[in-house]
């Protein structure tokens, strides 16, 4: 498995993945994936197998330079790459960005979606608060959570 930058290409293999992933939602499309990855502020980058996109993710980085912040924008694994290290890989990732600036790192995630919490709290992340009716058009609700700046924990 290879570790890399997501280029504009990429936006329908991740609109794909979406879609298995998050039915009953609103999963972001490939125009929306476009978008997202081009943007100056937003690193995307994602892990694949025999040059098949198996998982992708979307980091933020938020605030001014001299006190940066990291967002994760979206993470999704294809359900037959679940339980193989690639969400491990992309969380590696984020948390070397985020620890070499000293920022923190931001997230919502689903309320029940117990692997993807058992993933975040063992990268350190700490759940904040819940966002009511946050995901749309199933109502479900998200924790917030954040994982502290290095120098902080």
């Amino acid at each position: 498995m290879n570790l890399r930058e997501l280029v504009t290409a990429d936006a329908a293999r991740c609109a794909e993945l979406e879609k298995l992933l998050f039915p009953g939602e609103t999963p972001w499309s490939k125009y929306v994936f476009q978008v997202e990855i081009s943007q100056p502020f937003n690193f995307y980058f994602g892990v694949e197998e025999e040059g098949l996109l198996l998982g992708y993710a979307g980091l933020a980085l938020l605030g001014p330079a001299t006190d940066p912040e990291y967002e994760i924008h979206t993470i999704g694994v294809a359900p037959q790459a679940q339980r193989r290290g690639v969400g491990a890989m992309m969380m590696d990732n984020i948390v070397h960005i985020a620890d070499s600036q000293d920022a923190p790192v931001f997230l919502e995630v689903r309320v029940g979606n117990t692997a993807a919490l058992a993933l975040y709290e063992r990268y350190g992340f700490i759940k904040q608060g819940i966002r009511r009716n946050y995901y749309q058009p199933s109502g479900a609700d998200a924790h917030t959570m954040v994982r502290m700046r290095k120098s902080q924990r």
